[in-house]
């Protein structure tokens, strides 16, 4: 079984539609993907759809924005009920923070003599929740100012260059309380690649754990061997599930190609079998895992 549990679609910022992202999984000879859109579950209807059509099995969930120590941390969040009030009053706040940046970065770039409008990434945006530096990165090659998003990040929109603004991020405790609240389960994303902890410990880590934390991504393009080999150790000392997954994005990012990475089944197991007993702590209707054979099953 090949499972990807961490991929994007246009509903945040990634290229192909949910539709099209289910599909393009199914080809790559998926038999389960998870849709992680930063911070919104925009894709999970057209997505689910899709997957019962091709006969893959769908997970729905997100990739929030979070914040610990002054150090930005991704978070997926699988199974979440997204109308819980906790977690939905947070992702409203890190989505009113990705667009209301937007206008500043795009006049710091037009302050550098480059003709870019905010109208010139809403385009690119394709209607995704909200718009933010990606989106940008994709309007400044579509006016030929860079060759791709890598060069955008690098030369204007990274951490510390000339057109980076900062925004809001949702406290990461808190937010790993608010998503187990949610009845769903949370793993860091890439802990030791970019938007990670700063290489956290296993003291951090067990903290982490004891708030509700379930897992981290050990299996990702930005952990070298080594890396992953001292991840998987802490995770499997801590009781912590060991994910992998592409963190694909279309075209939008290079060498993150669907199934570069997977999830051991066993893991996956523990995951959905941690996200029942989640949902059913909560009291709240969670979303359901489209099997890919018919209707979806809790």
């Amino acid at each position: 079984m090949r499972i990807d549990l961490h991929t994007h679609s246009r509903a945040s910022d990634g290229t192909d539609t949910p539709a099209e992202l289910v599909r393009a999984a199914a080809r790559a000879g998926l038999d389960v993907v998870a849709i992680t859109d930063h911070d919104t579950a925009d894709g999970w209807v057209e997505a689910s759809a899709a997957a019962d059509e091709v006969g893959i099995t769908l997970v729905p969930g997100m990739e929030i924005s979070t914040g610990h120590h002054g150090r930005s941390v991704h978070l997926l969040a699988y199974l979440p009920d997204p109308t819980s009030p906790a977690l939905a009053d947070e992702l409203a706040r890190v989505l009113t923070g990705r667009e209301s940046r937007v206008p500043d970065m795009v006049q710091r770039l037009r302050g550098l003599g480059i003709e870019i409008t905010v109208d010139d990434v809403r385009a690119a945006a394709h209607g995704a929740a909200a718009t933010g530096r990606p989106h940008i990165a994709d309007a400044l090659v579509t006016l030929g100012v860079v060759g791709d998003r890598t060069e955008a990040f690098d030369r204007y929109l990274g951490a510390g260059k000339v057109a980076f603004v900062n925004r809001y991020a949702a406290p990461l405790e808190a937010t790993i309380r608010a998503v187990t609240e949610a009845g769903g389960v949370s793993v860091i994303a890439h802990p030791w690649g970019r938007g990670g902890l700063g290489r956290p410990d296993e003291a951090t880590l067990a903290r982490l754990r004891a708030g509700g934390l379930a897992g981290i991504e050990v299996d990702h393009q930005d952990h070298d061997a080594a890396t992953r080999e001292r991840l998987r150790a802490m995770a499997r000392d801590l009781g912590l599930v060991a994910t992998g997954s592409s963190d694909y994005h279309g075209v939008g990012k290079i060498d993150h190609d669907l199934g570069c990475n997977t999830t051991a089944p066993e893991e996956y197991e523990r995951l959905m079998a941690m996200a029942a007993e989640a949902a059913a702590r909560s009291d709240r209707a969670t979303p359901v895992i489209t099997s890919g054979r018919g209707p979806g099953t809790a």
